[in-house]
């Protein structure tokens, strides 16, 4: 079991910084190596068809992640990515300490709502203190508190149809590409609902700060680093993810990165 992960990870590194370095010799390269026919997309599609099946098989539904002891916690959370988005409605938002800020779910429900932070941080909580595993090969524990997402999926009453939780967010990202395009992320529904998937808006028993995701960010704590959303603006029920940015389910995996990064 070990052993599997290890390569795993050894291989998500790889493709990342792969992945990375493209934008800097323009989209057009870019494109052409991770295209619908390339044979570097084709062979990062089996694998992550391949892991996501196994490591589904290996490991149970609600199987945690690990949790650690407030010892443990050596230093704040490390930022990276986004760490200011500059989107006027988010500005908006951070000025007022995110007194107006909505969360909006929708989609594939029954009751669509819309939650106020104030709302959120007022619901049955969860806190965890997990490590934060990075594709770039870094790792750093913190302490976070949330609520969990399967309740807000419990309140909004999923339709049957839906099999996957799409994260839109304030923040955009270029990468070399032509214009700047919103991020976003998506689970299925086994992690959305999984025990430790939480809507975090506190870290280290403060605040989350706008450098980590503010005002709420996800933690999917058996999956990679950037599978956790950052600045969340609203959540998606759907049944495909094919109309989504470039149908691949997230910002890095459509340049490349596998969907799922379970660790």
């Amino acid at each position: 079991m070990s052993r599997f992960r290890l390569d795993r990870r050894r291989f998500l590194t790889t493709a990342g910084i792969a992945a990375s370095t493209l934008p800097l010799a323009g989209c057009d390269a870019l494109d052409g190596f991770l295209s619908g026919g390339s044979s570097v997309r084709a062979g990062l599609a089996v694998a992550n068809g391949l892991t996501y099946r196994v490591q589904r098989m290996l490991i149970g539904a609600d199987a945690l992640a690990p949790e650690f002891s407030s010892s443990e916690i050596r230093q704040g959370q490390r930022p990276n990515g986004s760490t200011d988005p500059n989107e006027e409605a988010y500005v908006a938002l951070k000025t007022s300490n995110f007194a107006d800020y909505r969360l909006q779910v929708h989609g594939l429900v029954e009751q669509p709502k819309s939650y106020s932070l104030d709302e959120l941080r007022n619901m049955p909580a969860r806190t965890q203190i997990t490590r934060h595993d990075c594709v770039e090969g870094w790792s750093c524990i913190a302490k976070w508190s949330g609520v969990p997402l399967s309740r807000l999926l419990d309140e909004v009453k999923v339709k049957p149809e839906a099999r996957f939780v799409v994260f839109h967010c304030f923040d955009s990202m270029n990468v070399g590409l032509p214009d700047t395009v919103g991020y976003y992320e998506s689970i299925d529904l086994i992690d959305a609902r999984h025990p430790q998937t939480i809507l975090a808006y506190g870290c280290n028993d403060a605040p989350l700060a706008v450098a980590n995701g503010a005002p709420i960010r996800v933690r999917v704590e058996r999956q990679l680093g950037y599978k956790m959303a950052k600045y969340i603006r609203s959540i998606e029920l759907a049944s495909t993810l094919s109309p989504y940015g470039r149908g691949k389910g997230g910002f890095w995996e459509d340049f490349g990165y596998d969907w799922y990064a379970g660790i």
